[in-house]
C-alpha cells in the first residue's frame, strides 16, 4: 500500500548542526555514514599493510615501524600478539564498519526514499540514532587501538574460551572487551536502520509504484534489511552473554577442566561451539547483508550503462529472494571441523551447494544484460564489471569450500582468504565503489573525473588480482592463514618471494585508493556541476534536483507508470523511457 508524506515546507529552515550533524534527513545521513566507512576503509587497509610487511620481512627490522608502533613493534619487529589483534581489527573493521554500514547505511538511506517516490524515512530519528550509535561504535573501537593491553586479539570471529578469558592472551583483556561493547552497539545501529528500511519500503511508496515496479537496488536493500533484522540480535545475545563470562564469572562458553597458566579456571558447564553457532548465524547471512546490496547496486549499474533493459527482471528478484532465504541455513560450513556430527554437516553441505542456483541465476541474468548492449565504459560501469570478474573465481572456489571433505583440508588455509576476499571483500568493494560514482552526481551535485577513476579502477582490479589469487595455491599447498611467520617449514618458505610480490602488490593497489580519496573530495567541492540526469536513467532519483532539496521533491510527489528498466524500446524516440512517464507519452 502507498501513502504520501504531508506536504513539505516550501521554506524548511536549518542550522548548521541540524543539517550537516543531527540531521534527519535520509540524504545527509547516507553521506554521513559514506565518509564514515571510506575513513574506516582506510584505516583497515593500513593495518593490512602492516601485515604484509610481516609476511614479506619476517623478523626483520624495518625501523619506521617502531615510531609508528611504539612498543608494539620494538627494534622494528612486530610483536606476534600485535599481529595478531592487527588481523581481528582488520577483519572487524572491513566486514562490519566499511563493508557493512558503508553499504547498507550509505545507499539504503540514499536509495530507498528516492527510488519509490517518498520525502524521508518512515522514522526520521530513528534513522539519525541509527548513525550515531554506528558512530559511538565506531569511536569505542577506535579507543580500544590505545587501551594499554593492545585491541582485541582474539580473531575477528573471537572464538571462546581464549576471548572469554581475560587473562588468556594480551588480545583478551580490555581492548576485547572494548570490541564485544562496540560490536553491540554497531548491532542496535543496524537494527534501527533495518526496522527503517522495512517500513519505508512497505508503506511509503509513492502512487503507482508497486512492489513489482521497485528497481532491483530498493529490493536487493529490502531484503538484506530482513536478514539483518532476523540475524543480528542473535550475535547481540552472544556478545551479551560473551561479556558476562568475561566480566561476571558466568559460563555461557567456557567449559569446565581448563587449566591456565599452571591454575584450574573456576568455570565448568559452558560450551564454546555454542559461540560458532551463534556468531555464524548471524556471520553468514552477514557474508549477503555485504553482498546483496553490492549485487543490486550493479545490476542498476549494468542495465543503465548497456542501455538494456534488466534481464529477467522478475527472476532475478526471486533470485535475490531465494538467495537472503538460503542464506540463514547454511551456517554450519563453517564448523565442519568442530566436530559437527557428519549427518548434520551434509545437511549444510545441501543447503549451501543450492544457494548456488539463484546466485548463478542473478549472475547469468547480468551476463545476459550487458550480452550485445551498447556499452558506455563510466567508472561506475567499470566498478560494476570488475565485480563480476572478482565475484565469479570467488563462487567458483566456494562449491570446493561448502563440501565437507575438501574443506577438512583447505579449512583455516590461505584458499580461505582467497575465497572470501574475492567473494566478499573485494567484489562488495567494487560494488560500494561502482556505486560511489554512478550516484554521486546525485549526492553532492557535482561529477567525479572520469580519468581519475578509471585510473583507479585499473590499479585496483589488477592489485586485487595479484594479491589474492596466488593465495589460492598457497591454500592448496596447506600454507596456514592467520601465521606470524611462515620461516620454520620448508613447505611454507618457499612462498616467501611469493609473500614478498604480494605485498608490493598490496602496496600499490593501496595507493591507488588515494586517487579515489582524492577524486572523492576534490570532486565533492570542486567537480563540474552534475545534470539533473547525466547517465540518462529512468529509476525516480534521477528525476529529482541534483542533489535533491530537502524533501526530495516539489509539493507533488512523482507518479509512477512503468516498470524501472524499460531501455531501447523500439516504438520510443529516445533509448530511455523514465517510470515518470505516462504509457500513451512514449512516442512523439
Amino acid at each position: 500500500m502507498s501513502h504520501e508524506h504531508i506536504a513539505v515546507e516550501a521554506h524548511h529552515k536549518e542550522n548548521f548542526i541540524t543539517r550537516y550533524i543531527f540531521s534527519t534527513d535520509h540524504k545527509t545521513i547516507a553521506k554521513q555514514y559514506l565518509i564514515t566507512g571510506v575513513i574506516w576503509g582506510f584505516i583497515g587497509m593500513i593495518l593490512s599493510w602492516f601485515m604484509r610487511l610481516q609476511l614479506a620481512y619476517p623478523n626483520q627490522p624495518i625501523p619506521f615501524l617502531e615510531k609508528i608502533l611504539g612498543k608494539w613493534a620494538e627494534g622494528g619487529i612486530l610483536k606476534p600478539e600485535f599481529y595478531v589483534a592487527l588481523i581481528t581489527m582488520h577483519g572487524t573493521i572491513m566486514v562490519f564498519f566499511l563493508l557493512t554500514a558503508g553499504l547498507s547505511g550509505t545507499f539504503s538511506n540514499f536509495l530507498i526514499p528516492l527510488q519509490i517516490g517518498a520525502r524521508d524515512m518512515a522514522f526520521p530519528v530513528l534513522n539519525m540514532l541509527s548513525y550515531w550509535v554506528f558512530f559511538a561504535a565506531s569511536v569505542v573501537m577506535l579507543i580500544s587501538f590505545f587501551v594499554q593491553t593492545g585491541p582485541a586479539g582474539a580473531g575477528w570471529t573471537m572464538y571462546p574460551p581464549l576471548s572469554a578469558l581475560k587473562n588468556s592472551i594480551p588480545g583478551a583483556d580490555v581492548g576485547a572487551t572494548l570490541w564485544l561493547v562496540s560490536m553491540a552497539l554497531f548491532i542496535v545501529s543496524s537494527l534501527l536502520g533495518a526496522l527503517n528500511y522495512i517500513t519505508t519500503t512497505l508503506n511509503y511508496r509513492t502512487k503507482g509504484m508497486s512492489m513489482g515496479r521497485l528497481p532491483i537496488t530498493v529490493w536487493g536493500m529490502f531484503v538484506t534489511a530482513i536478514l539483518g533484522l532476523l540475524s543480528f540480535p542473535v550475535l547481540l545475545a552472544g556478545a551479551v552473554m560473551l561479556i558476562f563470562d568475561r566480566e561476571f564469572g558466568t559460563s555461557f562458553f567456557v567449559p569446565g577442566g581448563l587449566v591456565l597458566g599452571g591454575q584450574p579456571v573456576p568455570h565448568e558447564g559452558g560450551n564454546p561451539i555454542l559461540w560458532q553457532h551463534l556468531f555464524w548465524f548471524l556471520g553468514h547471512p552477514e557474508v549477503y547483508i555485504v553482498l546483496l546490496p553490492a549485487v543490486s547496486l550493479v545490476g542498476e549499474i549494468l542495465a543503465t550503462n548497456a542501455r538494456k533493459p534488466l534481464f529477467a527482471y522478475k527472476v532475478s528478484i526471486g533470485a535475490i529472494i531465494g538467495i537472503g532465504a538460503l542464506s540463514m541455513i547454511v551456517w554450519g560450513h563453517h564448523m565442519y571441523v568442530s566436530g559437527m556430527n557428519p549427518i548434520l554437516g551434509e545437511v549444510f553441505v545441501i543447503t549451501t551447494l543450492a544457494i548456488s542456483f539463484p546466485t548463478a541465476i542473478l549472475i547469468f541474468n547480468y551476463l545476459v544484460t550487458i550480452w550485445r548492449g551498447n556499452l558506455r565504459f563510466t567508472p561506475a560501469m567499470l566498478f560494476a564489471l570488475g565485480f563480476l570478474g572478482l565475484f565469479i573465481p570467488g563462487a567458483l572456489t566456494g562449491a570446493f569450500l561448502a563440501t565437507a571433505p575438501v574443506d577438512i583440508q583447505l579449512h583455516d588455509t590461505y584458499f580461505v582468504v582467497a575465497h572470501f576476499h574475492f567473494t566478499m571483500a573485494t567484489a562488495a568493494a567494487f560494488g560500494m565503489f561502482a556505486g560511489v560514482y554512478h550516484w554521486f552526481p546525485k549526492m553532492f551535485g557535482r561529477m567525479m573525473n572520469d580519468k581519475l577513476g578509471k585510473i583507479h579502477f585499473w590499479a585496483t582490479f589488477i592489485g586485487v588480482y595479484l594479491i589474492f589469487f596466488p593465495m589460492f595455491f598457497q591454500g592448496i599447498s596447506g600454507v596456514p592463514r592467520r601465521y606470524y611467520s611462515f620461516t620454520e617449514y620448508n613447505f611454507t618458505s618457499q612462498f616467501l618471494g611469493l609473500n614478498k610480490f604480494i605485498t608490493i602488490a598490496a602496496f600499490v593497489a593501496g595507493v591507488a585508493q588515494f586517487v579515489f580519496f582524492f577524486n572523492f573530495f576534490w570532486s565533492m567541492f570542486k567537480g563540474p556541476k552534475a545534470e539533473k540526469n547525466p547517465w540518462k536513467a529512468n529509476t525516480l532519483e534521477w528525476q529529482a534536483d541534483s542533489p535533491p532539496p530537502h524533501g526530495n521533491w516539489g509539493p507533488e510527489l512523482p507518479v509512477v507508470y512503468r516498470g524501472p528498466y524499460e531501455y531501447s524500446v523500439p516504438s520510443a524516440d529516445e533509448d530511455y523511457i523514465p517510470q515518470t512517464v505516462p504509457l500513451e507519452a512514449e512516442v512523439k
